[in-house]
């Protein structure tokens, strides 16, 4: 079971999404934030972050 909620940021009267969405699969699926890369769960896009 995911907890969505912890995906987003209260601001004002706003909501504000803390992950980026991944471009392949699109809004709704965010990529998940490892130490080194950044990857969708869903269709494997990742991002390797720069040290």
């Amino acid at each position: 079971m995911t907890e969505k909620w912890k995906l987003y940021d209260i601001k004002g009267a706003k909501l504000q999404r803390k992950n980026r969405p991944c471009p392949r699969c699109g809004e709704g699926i965010f990529l998940a934030e490892h130490k080194d890369r950044l990857s969708c769960g869903s269709c494997g896009y990742t991002v390797w972050k720069e040290t």
